[in-house]
């Protein structure tokens, strides 16, 4: 039987740790059907979760990942203008100042953003829009696009109750929908992005 779960988190992404603390919340989840709530000092994301024989999986992104993809687009719009100060960004797109300092933080150390210090200074988007995808900011932080740890690359964790892999249907369905997510997530670049709002706003 599946349940879903809502849970306020900050670090329970799908990871080897984050399945280590979703076995954890599960056996406190235990006896709830869905729509249970849990929150925790100092956790501000927000998941939900899939229930499949004891593990629990995100089914969603992130608050992290959702802003970082709103920032991204934010200076790809701006590309060419110089650096951005964190304040617009966070005034512009409705992000809290702290969390997108850390996600800026992340983005940086990860190549895609650069920042210059002092007056003038800012953030402002290093690679060519058409370079950066969802599949990679999702993965940046919200860990591997998977359902099921057997069918992810670098986080892979075998099913404890599983029979044979290879033979697996549950396992090869996963799989499928596995592949054809991250396909269209990395043909999503922020380039992509920005053409469909354009395509969607003439349309209005």
């Amino acid at each position: 039987m599946l349940n879903n779960f809502r849970l306020v988190c900050s670090e329970a992404v799908i990871t080897k740790v984050g399945f280590e603390m979703g076995k954890a919340i599960l056996n406190k989840l235990s006896g709830h059907e869905s729509g249970f709530g849990i929150e925790a000092a100092n956790y501000n994301f927000s998941f939900s979760f899939l229930k499949l024989n004891n593990d629990i999986f995100v089914i969603m992104i992130s608050k992290k990942t959702k802003y970082a993809i709103n920032a991204l687009v934010f200076l790809a719009k701006r590309k060419g203008e110089g650096p951005i100060i964190i304040s617009e960004i966070a005034d512009k797109e409705h992000i809290p100042r702290k969390f997108l300092e850390s996600i800026l933080l992340n983005l940086k150390k990860a190549g895609i953003l650069a920042s210059k210090k002092g007056k003038g200074g800012g953030y402002y988007l290093l690679k060519d829009p058409d370079e950066v995808n969802l599949a990679d900011v999702m993965r940046l932080f919200d860990g591997p696009i998977a359902f099921l740890p057997c069918v992810t690359y670098k986080y892979y964790e075998r099913c404890e109750e599983c029979k044979d892999e290879e033979t697996c249907g549950i396992r090869d369905v996963f799989l499928e929908v596995k592949k054809k997510t991250v396909e269209l997530l990395k043909q999503a670049s922020l380039s992509e992005i920005i053409t469909r709002e354009s395509r969607l706003i003439r349309l209005l």
